[in-house]
């Protein structure tokens, strides 16, 4: 199921004037399958002045919108806009996926050109003001300046630096675990995706292909493409390799309180430590900025993210449980009887707002 939103001819007339520069503010929402004009302001001070009083007030901690804000600085094509995608932790997930899917196509219709900079909110309402902390005025300037400097090292990070340090006196172990600066480590592993891996994603974006695999190509440092099987439920146990870790994104079609959803699930599938401690590193580190990138090159939302050992447990009623955990329910109280020392167990989740992406 892919939807194509209409814009509302009044929110298209606001759009262009706005491209003129002669608004501050629109806020764009969703209502009966259409995009429409939420809120219009026009600038009374500087923009950093207007920011927050503007802003926040339009900002609903359970309901998604775009944002289209002003800044007082210009380019080639006039004055320049931010792109804020305001979608709150406690806005129901069908909402969040809708907005997430419909983003490049307000973007489009108002101008890629236009846009300097975009921001994403997430966090709730502070206490009862309407502080949120992603996008009021300090979290932009924060943003801005995140951009510029560069990031502390991931825990990832730091102990490829000391691999590299301990073991930097023999040169073959030198040269595998080597940090090339051109990939621009100091804010994360990211290996570039190569054209065909971007290709799939775009697809799956598209709702037209199901399943990606992925694998890290260590010696060229590049996120490869590796197959794009049509891929149901039953299949997905056979496409986790025994032998070496793959990354892979599945749309996991079903039903949840008589509601059709496509929710996107990324896999981290790492058999066990039969993998060596290089490329248990860099899938580990590589892992947060991959999902980053698609997440907003390719504005795919993923609902649930997963680290396995084996692909035994990947049943229908297991992804169910994940994408809609129970609210109250006491899993311990039912856990299967502990393993022997030193095994691992067969699943563990990656935290959404961590780097590393630690265990549950």
């Amino acid at each position: 199921m892919f939807l194509v939103l209409v814009i509302t001819e009044e929110l298209r007339e606001f759009l262009a004037r706005a491209r003129s520069g002669t608004g501050r503010l629109i806020q764009v929402l969703i209502r009966d399958e259409q995009l429409v004009l939420g809120a219009y302001r026009e600038p009374r001070q500087s923009w950093d002045k207007d920011y927050d009083h503007f802003l926040l007030p339009l900002l609903d901690p359970h309901e998604p919108c775009y944002i289209l804000y002003r800044l007082d600085t210009k380019n080639a094509q006039g004055y320049e806009w931010l792109f804020i995608s305001w979608s709150p932790d406690q806005s129901p997930v069908r909402q969040k996926m809708l907005y997430a899917a419909t983003r490049a196509t307000v973007k489009k219709e108002f101008g890629g050109g236009h846009v300097k900079d975009e921001m994403f909110g997430t966090a709730e309402v502070l206490a009862e003001d309407y502080f949120m902390e992603d996008v009021c005025l300090q979290g932009y300037l924060r943003h801005v300046t995140s951009r510029s400097a560069p990031a502390p090292l991931t825990a990832a990070e730091q102990e490829l630096q000391r691999i590299k340090i301990t073991e930097g006196r023999v040169k073959q172990v030198t040269t595998e675990i080597s940090v090339d600066p051109k990939h621009q480590t100091l804010q994360g592993l990211a290996f570039p995706l190569q054209a065909e891996a971007k290709r799939a994603l775009q697809q799956l974006a598209e709702r037209r292909i199901n399943y990606i695999q992925l694998k890290l190509d260590t010696e060229k440092e590049t996120i490869e493409l590796v197959h794009t099987s049509p891929t149901e439920i039953r299949d997905l146990p056979c496409r986790i390799p025994l032998d070496t870790p793959r990354y892979h994104f599945f749309l996991y079609k079903h039903s949840h309180e008589g509601d059709y959803l496509e929710s996107v699930v990324f896999i981290y599938s790492m058999p066990g430590y039969s993998c060596s401690i290089k490329e248990r590193m860099l899938y580990s580190s590589c892992k947060s900025r991959l999902l980053e990138d698609v997440e907003r090159d390719f504005h795919l939302e993923v609902a649930k993210k997963l680290e396995i050992d084996s692909g035994e447990e990947l049943t229908e009623e297991y992804l169910y449980d994940e994408v809609h955990p129970k609210q109250h329910a006491h899993k311990q109280a039912f856990a299967k009887p502990r393993g022997p020392a030193g095994k691992r167990g067969n699943k563990r989740l990656i935290k959404g707002g961590g780097e590393n992406g630690g265990n549950s």
